[in-house]
């Protein structure tokens, strides 16, 4: 007689299991788990004290500092900061100056028209949408405003191709008051710095202007403008020849050959 044959198993359709009871005299190893990346410690917030010593620096070294966008008037300041939106200045400058030459108010720039407005402002980038919003703008002005430019934030937004730091730059540089303008420059100082960190520029300038006392508002964000265009720069940053080196908070600064 043969062997007697097995019963058959059914087949579940399951791939077989390891065995996951430990084995006598071996140690199970443990299951291997995700970590999120380490975040960076926050940075120690400045003390008033602090942000006043690295402006009183500022105003010592640049008493009365200057925007170094060119114009002749706050029509011209209002059309050359529309124009820098991602231009240099120097680029916008040297547009602006054959256009103001001819067209110095929001009457003389609609007579001019979008087309001629075109021709002068063609190495700008985007010029074709801003050559719209100067035309639309200076209309606006004349129709609303009579060819003023408005003294309020909430007027000055309302202009095509305004936004909030147009208006924070119209209103200091135009008419004197304290108000901070966020570029990219002022965002990566402010950040860079830990004076007065945010992920958005309003919020850089809300705690940018809580910081910085009244005596220096005024003059606060061309100092930060010019801090972060010739010395905090975005690639390798001059930190050897830095003003405020030894307040600053970024962890990656040189200290060599610096004030002590």
């Amino acid at each position: 007689m043969g062997r007697p044959r097995a019963a058959k198993k059914k087949k579940t359709g399951k791939p077989a299991t390891l065995q996951t009871r430990p084995v006598s005299g071996t140690k199970q190893r443990a299951k291997p788990t995700r970590r999120s990346p380490a975040l960076p410690p926050p940075l120690t917030p400045w003390t008033p004290a602090e942000v006043c010593e690295a402006f009183a620096r500022f105003r010592r070294a640049n008493p009365e500092p200057k925007g170094e966008l060119e114009h002749l008037n706050p029509y011209t300041l209002l059309v050359a900061v529309v124009l820098s939106a991602q231009a240099t200045d120097a680029g916008v400058n040297k547009a602006t100056r054959a256009l103001f030459a001819v067209a110095d108010t929001p009457a003389r720039m609609l007579a001019l028209g979008e087309e001629k407005v075109r021709d002068y402002i063609k190495t700008v980038g985007l010029y074709r949408t801003k050559a719209r919003n100067i035309i639309a703008l200076s209309a606006k002005l004349l129709a609303e405003f009579d060819g003023e430019v408005p003294h309020s934030r909430a007027g000055i937004e309302s202009l095509p191709g305004a936004g909030r730091k147009t208006a924070n730059v119209v209103l200091n540089m135009a008419f004197g008051e304290r108000t901070m303008a966020v570029d990219t420059h002022v965002f990566r100082v402010a950040n860079r710095t830990g004076m007065a960190p945010g992920k958005t520029p309003l919020e850089v300038e809300l705690g940018l202007e809580r910081v910085i006392p009244n005596q220096f508002m005024l003059h606060a964000h061309h100092w930060l403008i010019l801090h972060g265009r010739y010395t905090c720069l975005a690639r390798s940053p001059r930190c050897k020849v830095c003003l405020i080196n030894d307040l600053c908070r970024w962890p990656e600064k040189s200290t060599e050959g610096t004030r002590s």
